[in-house]
């Protein structure tokens, strides 16, 4: 387990966090240019080594429904990687797509000719019929099969 200095030094070697104290000796660090209102990258980094990691819903993490990964047990390299797809996710994957095939809105339809809209905004999947809010998920995924167990498939125009 790499203790709290180690992880500190770690952290701060990514220029692009802001660090910022919090109570309790915990420390947050804070992308600033996220596209989202979202900038916490890690949150409650504590002297004792715990401290959790936002990944949101990146599938190749068990986050919790915060989209936070612990990481008390982590190695260097785990870190730098949750670290590092943190800071790609709050930029909306600007060195690579998170998806390539999930965009940010679809229409989707059901056999009725009923159109809903599924939409990202603010790190949510929103579905919309018309200007009305139907439902909001933390991930595509979730979106995506409540639309299909509501009988909604993606439009084909």
């Amino acid at each position: 387990m790499l203790t709290f200095e180690e992880k500190q030094a770690i952290i701060e070697s990514y220029p692009q966090l802001t660090r910022k104290e919090v109570s309790m000796k915990r420390v947050n660090y804070h992308y600033l240019d996220s596209l989202y209102d979202k900038t916490t990258v890690v949150y409650h980094l504590h002297p004792n080594g715990n401290g959790f990691v936002f990944v949101g819903d990146l599938q190749e993490y068990q986050a919790d429904k915060k989209g936070l990964i612990n990481i008390r047990d982590t190695s260097e390299e785990e870190l730098r990687k949750a670290i590092t797809d943190s800071i790609q996710y709050l930029s909306e994957g600007e060195e690579g797509e998170q998806d390539s095939v999930v965009t940010s809105e679809s229409e989707w339809r059901d056999q009725e000719g009923h159109s809903l809209i599924l939409t990202c905004e603010e790190m949510l999947w929103n579905i919309y019929a018309g200007l009305n809010l139907v439902e909001s998920f933390t991930s595509y995924n979730d979106a995506e099969s409540y639309l299909q167990e509501e009988g909604f498939e993606p439009a084909k125009d």
